[in-house]
């Protein structure tokens, strides 16, 4: 009995010991104080502008679909268009072209030439669709010189970076979006109209994650920036398309905020390969490969709520944003199948469903009648024209619409530049995590307090 008692003791010391050191163990990120005489940007609407007038930075994969989509919305003008090569432009110049608009500026030729067109006084909005390690500085640029600016995926690999996007747009009073497509795909849309009206009572925990194998890929990146950014740098480096639709559901810093992370990954196997296969082997001396294959970071929400958010585009698998919402009283999934349940005694079903089981998606035909019942107003809105224009799927023209939508009637837009950092903050937060063990760390309020200004997510219409 008293060896017994010892032993529960024991453990009860060592429990005790952990509580008190919890707060140690979390490594913190403090936000840096804002800089006087600035106020936040959240619900930020800019003046009306009648013609968006657009400069494009970047004409290499991503850059010209851009270019087609901007010709097929209305209110706009390219009024410039920049790459380093002189092919990408003259070809992005064929597009205007042939959908009969004016003719663009160019600039090409010179990795400084970007600025010229960011000094333009005929431009409203920057649009840059360049390699990762460029989007701030040019975002910032843009900001600077009293344009807009709307940039690719991730916005920023570093905090600092992201800091700096944050001051100068309060500090400007100038929008900086992040091109998230992703939020615009129909399921995340429907599953997000769904959620809003309590369809699957109240959402405790979401996945995410960007799962795509990049080998028809690798050789169109410019100078390969994409397989040595990954080469050179540990952790989740493409988080945005995974935590970009959860984010939104989860109503982060519109009611809730992200606390903390801890990410775990794999060694580098086959990206190491992939390396050494087309470049030798690393010299010795030189730092290994030091993404790992497969990168998972699991998040914890000021109100108790979960996110998972996997990374990999080294190995042989199917395409998978994985996108699942479980909340209290039913589950949405859209990969590998699209599929709803409701928890099996009915409460929360939003149709009848005899038989309804804990065990199955409802059935096919119950499915696609909530997907037209619940379609989002934007989709509804928008679908036709989408699908005929195109951009994966329809949803990249949705993106550029609502951008050109919001900025020509003085609207808040759809994404601020807090969900810029946020969603962009764990290439950065990852790497620390994982570099110190799979330790917890904290996630910094990008909004330094008016993260719960508003209740709830909501695009205007």
């Amino acid at each position: 009995m008293k060896l017994k008692n010892y032993f529960v003791s024991a453990v009860l010391a060592v429990s005790l010991t952990a509580c008190q050191q919890h707060q140690e163990l979390l490594i913190h990120v403090p936000a840096p104080s804002r800089p006087a005489g600035q106020q936040d940007m959240v619900g930020f609407a800019a003046a009306p502008i009648d013609t968006v007038r657009v400069g494009i930075i970047g004409l290499g994969m991503r850059g010209p679909g851009a270019v087609k989509r901007m010709t097929q919305i209305e209110g706009v003008r390219i009024s410039a268009l920049c790459d380093l090569n002189e092919e990408g432009v003259k070809k992005a110049q064929n597009i205007l072209t042939e959908a009969g608009k004016p003719a663009a500026a160019e600039y090409y030729g010179d990795v400084n030439c970007w600025r010229k067109l960011v000094e333009r006084d005929d431009l409203d909005l920057v649009y840059i669709v360049t390699d990762w390690k460029n989007h701030a500085p040019m975002a910032k640029y843009a900001m600077e010189c009293g344009k807009h600016a709307a940039v690719e995926v991730p916005a920023a690999p570093s905090l600092a970076e992201l800091w700096d996007l944050i001051n100068t747009s309060e500090r400007t009073r100038k929008h900086c979006m992040m091109l998230e497509n992703c939020v615009y795909d129909f399921f995340e849309l429907t599953t997000l109209n769904m959620a809003q009206k309590g369809l699957f009572g109240e959402i405790i925990h979401a996945e995410g994650g960007y799962i795509h194998t990049l080998d028809e890929f690798w050789d169109m990146y410019w100078s390969d920036w994409r397989m040595r950014f990954n080469r050179e740098n540990r952790g989740d480096v493409y988080p945005t398309h995974g935590i970009g639709p959860v984010c939104q559901v989860l109503n982060i810093h519109r009611g809730d905020r992200m606390t903390r992370l801890v990410s775990m990954d794999t060694h580098s196997w086959r990206g190491k390969e992939l390396w050494e296969k087309k470049y030798g082997p690393i010299p010795e001396g030189e730092p290994d490969f030091q993404n790992g294959d497969h990168t998972m970071t699991m998040i914890q929400t000021e109100k108790g709520k979960t996110i998972l958010i996997e990374h990999d585009v080294m190995t042989p698998r199917p395409y998978d944003r994985l996108y699942q919402l479980t909340g209290t009283k039913g589950f949405a999934d859209k990969y590998p199948v699209q599929g709803f349940m409701f928890s099996a005694d009915g409460t929360g079903a939003p149709v009848e469903v005899e038989n309804l089981s804990a065990h199955k998606f409802v059935p096919d035909a119950v499915r696609d009648k909530l997907l037209e019942e619940y379609k989002h107003p934007i989709t509804r809105e928008l679908e036709e024209s989408a699908k005929r224009v195109g951009g994966h799927g329809g949803m990249d023209y949705i993106m550029d619409y609502r951008l050109i939508y919001c900025l020509r009637n003085g609207l808040p837009l759809d994404m601020d530049v807090y969900d810029l950092a946020e969603w962009s903050c764990l290439v950065e937060l990852s790497r620390i995590s994982l570099e110190h063990g799979g330790a917890p760390v904290e996630i910094p309020d990008f909004t330094r307090g008016a993260w719960n200004k508003q209740q709830g997510l909501s695009f205007a219409l």
